[in-house]
């Protein structure tokens, strides 16, 4: 009797046990499944903006902590243009605001902020996505790694440093055609196309796949160095570059050499991988000011709130001059998929005023003008904002050269 009331509690026990792996396991499929249904409505019209303020409740994500002061930016307000003018019509600023649901704009001129206001339930404290604005980020990274010598020149392959992809379209990159959107490798970023590889490397991502994976199997359909077109897996191999040069996350090389000496305000968040590898190509959070101390850093080539020179100059001029053909900005360009040249991860808008900026999908901007002292940067959750390139997107940057011109020539 006692052997078979033994035996039963074994029976029990080991019932009780696989329950409680079905239940861990149902738990781990219903987490992915919530996953996957959030990235596949991301971008839902009637739930945009909640969803991009709230991204890091949903997604995992890594850390770049402030540390050190914060540096306050002096107010000197100033008002915006009423107007602007675009394909021959006048159009109104409020208007342009309102169209492409803006969450929040900073306008700072002369290192004083001269316009800031916030939108659609965000404030001063709310991180937002940058999407392909997070690409200037890595630029400067790599800038600070060829500094320590980390990295050795931007003409080395990125293949020395990450030999995994020898068997993909890297193969023969180098970091200076990665850094210039000019790898030639093939990555169709149609939106509307199910099959498309944008939409493919969605999927591969929320249903647990490392993104590495997903690189491994790209081909090239051009030499590198000789066409400009827009793969973020250009920066996300840049970012593959760094972690194996440094020998740190990205986000702690971030919080390191950047993050740590900007004055920030609040930390940034980097969304992850399933093998917890930031998505340098689309995943950075930040505040809209701190996204504003960034570009400061940059008009300043290099120079700090401190005036502290933390990253060489030439670094910045270099990343804004388009040394080759088919980075120079012009619509009868051959050499690039659209009217705007290109530097190291910047936009230069045409036709050329001197100006850069970093452009994410859904109607972030992240704007620069040296010759006026002018940022100004642009969250949005604009779910009509196509790919580079649009009507809407040759409009935002009216608006901003009109807004940098205005402000730049106001006493």
């Amino acid at each position: 009797m006692a052997a078979y009331l033994s035996k039963g509690r074994a029976i029990g026990f080991g019932i009780g046990v696989l329950l409680l792996i079905l239940l861990a396991v149902a738990q781990l499929f219903k987490r992915d499944l919530i996953r996957l249904q959030f990235v596949l409505t991301l971008c839902e019209p009637q739930t945009i903006a909640t969803n991009f303020r709230n991204i890091t409740k949903v997604l995992d994500y890594r850390t770049v902590r402030r540390n050190g002061p914060t540096y306050r930016i002096p107010y000197a307000k100033a008002p915006l243009p009423v107007t602007y003018t675009y394909a021959g019509d006048r159009r109104e600023l409020t208007q342009w605001l309102e169209k492409t649901a803006t969450a929040g704009l900073i306008v700072i001129r002369d290192g004083n902020i001269a316009f800031e206001r916030y939108y659609l339930g965000n404030d001063a404290r709310t991180p937002w996505i940058a999407w392909s604005a997070s690409h200037p980020f890595i630029s400067i990274l790599v800038g600070f790694a060829l500094e320590e010598g980390l990295i050795r020149s931007v003409s080395d392959m990125v293949t020395d440093y990450v030999p995994r992809l020898k068997f993909s379209g890297y193969d023969g990159v180098t970091l200076k055609d990665a850094l210039q959107m000019s790898s030639g490798v093939t990555f169709d970023g149609n939106r509307a196309d199910f099959f498309s590889d944008f939409n493919r490397l969605k999927r591969h991502l929320a249903l647990g796949s490392p993104t590495v994976s997903f690189i491994e199997k790209l081909d090239r359909n051009r030499p590198p160095g000789t066409y400009n077109r827009i793969v973020g897996m250009d920066t996300q191999v840049l970012a593959m570059v760094l972690a194996a040069a440094t020998g740190q996350r990205l986000a702690a090389y971030m919080e390191e050499k950047l993050w740590s000496r900007l004055g920030v305000e609040g930390d940034a968040f980097w969304l992850v991988d399933a093998s917890e590898t930031e998505l340098a190509f689309c995943g950075l959070n930040a505040r809209l000011r701190d996204y504003a101390r960034f570009g400061l850093l940059c008009l300043n080539e290099g120079r700090n709130f401190r005036d502290q020179q933390i990253l060489p100059a030439r670094w910045i001029r270099d990343s804004i001059a388009p040394d080759r053909f088919h980075l120079v900005p012009g619509a009868d360009n051959p050499g690039s998929a659209h009217p705007h040249g290109y530097g190291y991860q910047w936009w230069l808008p045409a036709p050329p005023d001197g100006d850069y900026c970093a452009i994410g999908l859904y109607g972030q901007f992240i704007y620069l003008h040296p010759r006026f002292r002018i940022v100004i940067v642009k969250l949005s959750a604009d779910s009509t904002h196509d790919r580079y390139g649009t009507e809407g997107e040759k409009e935002s940057l009216a608006v901003l050269r009109t807004i940098a011109a205005h402000m730049g020539q106001q006493p």
